[in-house]
């Protein structure tokens, strides 16, 4: 029997409504997510396609379906920023700690890092120890904080930031 937490593939169009069911949870409950309302299916697969057309969007599938996500997006919408994407990974609640998080950010690096992406940023909305840990575990390094930024749940939360290097060769892109 294998300890392999599933498979990891580019998301697909019909994938949407399952990114959306694991994400509902993050938003309504946590302030893991600022969003204050859960996306609809339809605006999930929008979410999927933009991603897609220059960073990433890959899911976690096992025998039961898809059990997670992750994406990478633009940093910033300034065009010298274009090397450089923040990330994002989404669990269903009992897969966490299983490996499936590691699984779809190295697999999402890869994809990034062939795309000429050279960092990957996350920021972490506060209290999330989990998320901190894995980021840490992953290679990412403390890049700063933002303190009282977002509004959810009846406080104030900061959000750190985390910074990992995808290249090694820093000459100027292509």
């Amino acid at each position: 029997m294998t300890n392999s937490p599933g498979a990891v593939r580019d998301a697909v169009p019909s994938d949407a409504r399952r990114c959306a069911e694991i994400y509902a949870p993050y938003v309504r409950d946590t302030a893991i997510s600022f969003e204050t309302e859960p996306p609809t299916a339809g605006e999930m697969a929008e979410r999927i396609a933009a991603a897609q057309h220059e960073h990433a969007w890959l899911v976690l599938e096992d025998e039961a379906g898809v059990s997670g996500y992750a994406y990478g997006g633009p940093f910033m919408s300034r065009a010298a920023y274009r090397w450089s994407a923040t990330v994002s990974v989404y669990l269903d609640a009992d897969r966490r700690r299983a490996g499936g998080g590691r699984a779809l950010y190295s697999a999402l690096f890869d994809r990034l890092a062939a795309r000429g992406i050279r960092t990957v940023l996350a920021g972490v909305g506060l209290p999330n120890e989990a998320s901190e840990g894995l980021h840490r575990a992953l290679g990412f390094a403390p890049a700063g904080s933002y303190r009282r930024v977002g509004w959810k749940l009846g406080r104030w939360h900061d959000v750190a930031w985390y910074q990992k290097d995808l290249a090694t060769d820093w000459s100027p892109p292509d």
